[in-house]
C-alpha cells in the first residue's frame, strides 16, 4: 500500500499520526512525505537551526521508513490563498507520480494558515477522477493547532477513525523527542506528557491503550 503523509511544517507528521506511520512501515507499507515549507535565514532563522532541522528531518525519515521526502520549500508561515496557485500543481504531481492510496492530511480547521492552505492544496488535485488509486483520505489532529481553532460548530475536529498504535507508541514519542527545539514541559502543548496523554485519551474511546485519531474526508471501498 502507498501513503502519502502531508505536513505543512517538520514535527506535524510526527505529532499527529507518528504512531500511524510508524505501524505502516512494520507491515510492508511504503511510505511518502511532503514538507510543504521550509525555514529560511531572512525569516530570522539562525544557519545553525536550521542546519540543525535538516538533520532532524533526515533522521525522522530514517527512523519512519520513508522512501522519499518531498520537500517543497515554501516559507514558513507565508501560506495563503495566493499560493494555492503554485501548490495545487506541486502536490499534483507528486500525487500523480506516486499514485498513493492513503493520504493523511493537516485538519481544515487547524489554527496555522499553513496546515489550513495545505488542506486546501491537497484536496484540490485528489480528486478521484485524477487519482484512481485513491482509497481513503483522513485529517490528523495535530497537538497545539487542532486544540487551538476556534471553537466554532464548523472548526470542530470530529474523531471518527482510529489508528491501534499500543506497540508503536514509545517509537512515536521517540520520533517526536527529535524535534528538540519543537518540544516543552507540561503544561506545554507539546510535550511528552501530553503527546502520551493524547493517545491515552484517543484509546480509552477506541478500547485500546495508545490511539491516533483521525477525521474522514473520504473511504473508497474498492
Amino acid at each position: 500500500m502507498r501513503i502519502i503523509i502531508l505536513s505543512s511544517h517538520p514535527d506535524d507528521e510526527a505529532l499527529g499520526c507518528g504512531g500511524t506511520l510508524l505501524k505502516h512501515h512494520a507491515n510492508g507499507d511504503e511510505l511518502y512525505w511532503v514538507i510543504v515549507t521550509t525555514a529560511f535565514e531572512n525569516q530570522n532563522y539562525s544557519k545553525k537551526w536550521i542546519t540543525s532541522r535538516q538533520r532532524e528531518i533526515e533522521e525522522v525519515k530514517k527512523k519512519a521508513g520513508f522512501i522519499k521526502v518531498f520537500k517543497l520549500d515554501y516559507p514558513t508561515a507565508t501560506l495563503d490563498s495566493g499560493s494555492l496557485k503554485t501548490l495545487v500543481p506541486a502536490l499534483a504531481k507528486i500525487f500523480s507520480d506516486v499514485s498513493p492510496e492513503i493520504i493523511y492530511l493537516p485538519n481544515r480547521s487547524d489554527a496555522h494558515s499553513d496546515h489550513r492552505i495545505t488542506f486546501e492544496a491537497a484536496m484540490a488535485c485528489a480528486k478521484s477522477f485524477r487519482l484512481p488509486s485513491l482509497k481513503k483520505i483522513l485529517m490528523y489532529e495535530c497537538i497545539s493547532e487542532t486544540e487551538f481553532a476556534p471553537p466554532l460548530t464548523e472548526n470542530i475536529f470530529v474523531p471518527n477513525y482510529f489508528t491501534d498504535i499500543s506497540e508503536f507508541m514509545e517509537k512515536k514519542i521517540e520520533l517526536a523527542k527529535i524535534y528538540k527545539s519543537e518540544l516543552g514541559e507540561h503544561p506545554f502543548p507539546r510535550s511528552i506528557e501530553n503527546i502520551r496523554a493524547l493517545a491515552t485519551f484517543r484509546g480509552a474511546m477506541a478500547g485500546v491503550k495508545y490511539a491516533e485519531a483521525f477525521q474522514v474526508v473520504k473511504i473508497i471501498d474498492k
